[in-house]
Parts: structure tokens; C-alpha cells; sequence
């Protein structure tokens, strides 16, 4: 197994791209970025630039590929497919389920992303719509006393209920499947796809994503997608118990702490990936969300000492490449 990092956040725009290569078949993982966030120290034309670049690698790393998974649909995990049709031309998508554990506003894009892609083919997007089916929204395993928690999980109960839904199939030249909780073979590659976890703590309005295994000739590659760090410590349980060779593992978002992410999920994140560092060797690409913050290594210091300590391999894209993390590259030059 070969593991391509195409671009992630250290190397100037928001993305967690890879494309993955086996004798058996090559997998495009999360082909989509985003601008930095307009704190992020670059004018607005560098950002934009920087995300055209991004996005140009994937496009390229797309011609080789076989299989596409999106982990969900945020836009620096998925490109639409009227921006860039080549992603997905002649593929097979294997995306989150469009239907069920998924908030409202990946709802609406998923669908946006379907109706472009119908469109892009030639097609009607209403002859991919179908008939809500079971929803079994069973959290028993996330008990909260918060009944806020209760009213949000009931209402997107009642919106997936209500439908209508998206169908898998044949979406022209393109094979459409769902991917959660999903496993398939080709060859000798075992490709696992996981039930949906929360996107960062429990409940987290943000919604749900979908992490990846791909495993060949005993060589394993986790690729967690969006589970912030993680923030939830039966996620790093899980990863241990998996014992990659190579674990992609997002960051918690430091530059929303105070704002949008608290300092108690912060914290857990640093203790759940000390966790990881302490029971997996490894290499570790530990990269997206953080890389937009200038103080990301100041804020996971500790992190990167146990890291030296153990001897792991721990770091982010951009060294993986051999350079400097963009966001410390320019605040240096501002000194």
C-alpha cells in the first residue's frame, strides 16, 4: 500500500485529501478544500490561490483513481461536481449516507451534490429520489441529560423520516453507494467504512462523519476524518484497538477555542490523543483543523513533547513533505 497526502490544512488551504494505491485499486479520499478562514494570515487573493492549487493536485491525483469516498459534506471534504466534473467522471462514489445521520445543513448539500452531478450527466435529479425507508435513530450508547440534545436529535429524526430521500445507483457514467457501515474487498484489499461518528463531542451540532480502513498484506491505514482530536475517548479506544501503521488524524480546532470550541472538549482531545500516542506506534499524520491556528503548536506542546519522548512519528503534512506548516511559515516572516 502507497499513501499519497495530496493537501492538507499545514500547506495553506482546509483539506484532508489522500489517494491511496494498492495492487488492487486506488481510493481518492475527501477531494475537497476550502479558503483559510480570513484570520488566517494571508490576503484574500493568497487564500483563494492557495485553495486553486489544492485543488488542482486532487484533480490530478483523480485521473489515476478508481474509487472516491467523501467522509461528508463539508467543502473542504468534497468538491461539486459542476466546479471540477473530472473528480468524479467514471467512478465509483463511495460517500456518507446522504439519509440518515446527517444534520440539516449536509442534508441540503448532499443534495445540492447530487443535483449536480445529475446535471453534469445529463440527467433529472428527481429520478433519484425515492421513498423515506427505516430510521433507527438508536443513541443509547450517547446518554445526555441535556434535553436540548433530545429536541435536536428528534427534529433531524423527523426530517429523515420525512424524506424524500436519495437513491444509490447508476448516476450515468458514475456508480453511486453508500458508505456507512459499509466493507468491501478487491483482491487482497480490505476497504472498511464506519458507522457515523460525531464530528468532534457528543451530539455536536456540526453532524456525523464517516472514517476509513483500508488494509493489504497486513498493512493498515486509519484515516479518522473529522473526530476533532478526537474529542470522544471511545474514538481513541477504537484506534488503538485497530492498530494502524498509518493513522490521518485530525486536530481539535484551536483556533475556535472560546468561540465555537470549548475548553473541556480541548482538553479531552489532548488526553485522548496523548492516549493514541501512548498505545499505537505508528506514523501519525496529525493535521487539519489545527494548521489555522499560529499557536497550534503552542496550545498541543504537549502533545509533540510525549511524541519526542516515545519516538512516534508525529506530523503534520507539510513536514511529512519536508517544509514548514504555512500558518508558522508567515507569522515568522511577520516578526
Amino acid at each position: 500500500m502507497v499513501v499519497y497526502p495530496l493537501w492538507f490544512d499545514s500547506l495553506g488551504a482546509k483539506a484532508s485529501a489522500l489517494l491511496v494505491e494498492t495492487p488492487d485499486l486506488r481510493i481518492l479520499v475527501d477531494p475537497g478544500a476550502a479558503e483559510m478562514q480570513p484570520s488566517f494570515p494571508l490576503g484574500p487573493e493568497d487564500r483563494r490561490r492557495y485553495r486553486e492549487r489544492a485543488l488542482g493536485v486532487m484533480r490530478e491525483a483523480a485521473q489515476g483513481a478508481d474509487l472516491v469516498f467523501i467522509s461528508h459534506y463539508h467543502y473542504d471534504h468534497h468538491t461539486l461536481p459542476l466546479e471540477a466534473p473530472d473528480l468524479y467522471a467514471g467512478k465509483v462514489l463511495w460517500i456518507k449516507d446522504p439519509n440518515r445521520f446527517i444534520n440539516r445543513s449536509q442534508w441540503e448539500r448532499s443534495r445540492l451534490f447530487y443535483e449536480q452531478l445529475c446535471r453534469v450527466q445529463g440527467l433529472v435529479p428527481d429520478g433519484f429520489l425515492q421513498e423515506p425507508g427505516e430510521v433507527e435513530a438508536d443513541l443509547s450508547q450517547w446518554p445526555t441529560r441535556r434535553p436540548k440534545d433530545r429536541q435536536w436529535i428528534n427534529g433531524l429524526t423527523e426530517l429523515w423520516r420525512r424524506g424524500p430521500w436519495l437513491k444509490e445507483g447508476e448516476v450515468g457514467d458514475v456508480e453511486v453507494r453508500f458508505a456507512d457501515g459499509v466493507g468491501l474487498r478487491r483482491g487482497r484489499t480490505s476497504v472498511r467504512f464506519t458507522e457515523p461518528l460525531f464530528h468532534g463531542g457528543e451530539y455536536d451540532r456540526v453532524g456525523w462523519v464517516v472514517a476509513l480502513v483500508v488494509e493489504v498484506g497486513g498493512r493498515k491505514l486509519l484515516y479518522s476524518s473529522d473526530i476533532q482530536g478526537p474529542v470522544i475517548e471511545a474514538y481513541a479506544r477504537w484506534i488503538v484497538e485497530e492498530r494502524p501503521e498509518l493513522l490521518v488524524l485530525d486536530g481539535p480546532p484551536t483556533y475556535l477555542l472560546g468561540y465555537l470550541f470549548g475548553q473541556r472538549d480541548m482538553e479531552r482531545a489532548l488526553v485522548n490523543a496523548e492516549a493514541i500516542l501512548q498505545g499505537l506506534e505508528a506514523l501519525i499524520i496529525y493535521d487539519h483543523h489545527l494548521p489555522r491556528d499560529p499557536r497550534f503548536r503552542e496550545r498541543t506542546a504537549r502533545l509533540w513533547k510525549l511524541a519526542g519522548q516515545k519516538g512516534r512519528e508525529f506530523l503534520t503534512c507539510a513536514e511529512w513533505f519536508g517544509m514548514k506548516p504555512l500558518v508558522l511559515e508567515l507569522t515568522e516572516a511577520q516578526r
